[in-house]
C-alpha cells in the first residue's frame, strides 16, 4: 500500500457492493490515517475499536509462541461483515472495510482489499 494514496485507496474501495464504511488504520495507536463513510457508521469509533482487537490478537498469538503474520481478521455480525486486512509492507497499518452483508460478497471485497494493500 502506497501511504501517499491513501484517498485513492478508501475511495476505491468504498466502490465494492455493499460498502458502508473502510479506514486505514495504525493499530497500534489506534488512529486513522483516512476515512469514508456512507454517513450511517461512525468509522473513527469503529476504527480504534478494531486497533484493539489486532492488539489482542496479537498478544495472543505471542503468548501462544504462533509465528507467522495475520493477513486478515474477519467478524461476521447478523447484517454486516467487517474485514480488517494487515498491510504487508507496514505492520503498523491495517485496512478496514464495514459490508452490508445482504447487498456483499465476501470473495469480491477479500480480493479487493488484497489488491490495496499491496
Amino acid at each position: 500500500m502506497n501511504i501517499n494514496n491513501i484517498e485513492n485507496i478508501l475511495n476505491d474501495i468504498m466502490d465494492i457492493n455493499g460498502a458502508i464504511a473502510t479506514a486505514v488504520i495504525d493499530w497500534k495507536s489506534g488512529m486513522a490515517l483516512g476515512v469514508r463513510s456512507n454517513g450511517n457508521f461512525d468509522i473513527e469509533l469503529a476504527s480504534a475499536g478494531n486497533a484493539e482487537v489486532i492488539k489482542a490478537k496479537m498478544a495472543t498469538m505471542q503468548s501462544l509462541g504462533l509465528s507467522g503474520n495475520i493477513k486478515d481478521i474477519l467478524i461476521t455480525l447478523d447484517t454486516q461483515l467487517h474485514i480488517i486486512t494487515l498491510v504487508p509492507n507496514n505492520e503498523d497499518l491495517a485496512l478496514y472495510l464495514a459490508l452490508d452483508g445482504t447487498k456483499s460478497n465476501l470473495a469480491l471485497a477479500r480480493a479487493k482489499l488484497k489488491v490495496a494493500v499491496a
